[in-house]
């Protein structure tokens, strides 16, 4: 059966794709958040992940505000990265894995989550940028599956932490349920605080941002009494991305540990962060309680 070896939690902000493609991932202001990824590093080389689920937030590459899904997931056999016009080099094709991703489609529709199904989607830098930082020597092959799953953090009414905390749940029942052998990392993408715009533009909370840190590995459910209100106020009007982060640690289910935590602020007006952890069971098992 599938098993759930890891999650990820990573910032993506545009420049990290900048920096990359200037080569200024050594320089002072840079080097602090990429070395954060050589623990990660080591853990992808030692793991071998086949297939990375990718929950993370769209910036309009295929969601609008006309058009604005609470959840969506991608059902495709490959994603292609587009131009976003943040001047970003698009990277090669992300290999899907579409019979995992339909199953996983009908278990969140049967545990009651109305998803839209992709079956073409773009991949913005939320998705491209931390599979980039997890294997940057890659080439023009990845070398995992991906199946992109998306959370509405731009058009109000935003789902609940509580709602993103059961679709995490959801998912992880979904991947253990799946009788292929797979080795499955979840990746939740973006923030932590930040707000690009209006009277607080440039805020960060490193107060708050290292409690999610702590709490994500150690008492996630705190995280979901948390109103989004709350979350605007604390982590700025970008920083309900932590949704991403919190529906990643669901997945895992149970007690977990954290292999590596790193923070870097400022990183382009933002908390940024990376954190690596594991089910401190056996993987999977507890994600199906």
């Amino acid at each position: 059966m599938a098993t759930i070896i890891g999650g990820l939690a990573a910032s993506h902000v545009p420049s990290i794709g900048g920096a990359i493609a200037r080569g200024e991932t050594q320089t002072p202001y840079w080097k602090p958040f990429f070395d954060a990824f050589n623990p990660v590093h080591a853990w992808l080389a030692d793991k071998k992940p086949d297939v990375a689920i990718v929950i993370y937030n769209d910036h309009g590459l295929n969601f609008f505000l006309d058009k604005m899904p609470t959840f969506a997931i991608g059902v495709a056999d490959h994603y292609d990265n587009a131009d976003e016009g943040w001047g970003i080099p698009v990277l090669p094709s992300f290999e899907g894995d579409p019979e995992l991703s339909w199953h996983l489609a009908e278990s969140l529709v049967g545990d009651g989550f109305d998803m839209t199904m992709c079956q073409e989607l773009l991949v913005d830098h939320a998705f491209t940028l931390p599979i980039k930082l997890m294997y940057p020597n890659a080439g023009a092959r990845w070398p995992l599956r991906t199946i992109p799953i998306t959370i509405n953090s731009v058009q109000h009414p935003l789902p609940t932490a509580a709602r993103c905390w059961k679709l995490g749940q959801a998912i992880g029942r979904a991947v253990i349920s799946y009788p292929k052998d797979a080795r499955v990392v979840i990746l939740g993408t973006g923030g932590l605080s930040h707000q690009l715009d209006g009277e607080r533009a440039g805020f960060i909370n490193k107060d708050f941002d290292l409690l999610c840190m702590k709490d994500i590995v150690d008492d996630p459910e705190a995280l979901t009494h948390f109103t989004n209100r709350q979350i605007v106020e604390l982590a700025g009007s970008q920083g309900v991305e932590l949704m991403t982060w919190i529906a990643m640690r669901a997945a895992l289910g149970g007690p977990a540990r954290a292999v590596s935590r790193h923070y870097h602020a400022p990183l382009s007006n933002t908390g940024g962060a990376v954190l690596l952890i594991e089910p401190a069971s056996e993987p999977g098992r507890m994600a199906a309680e």
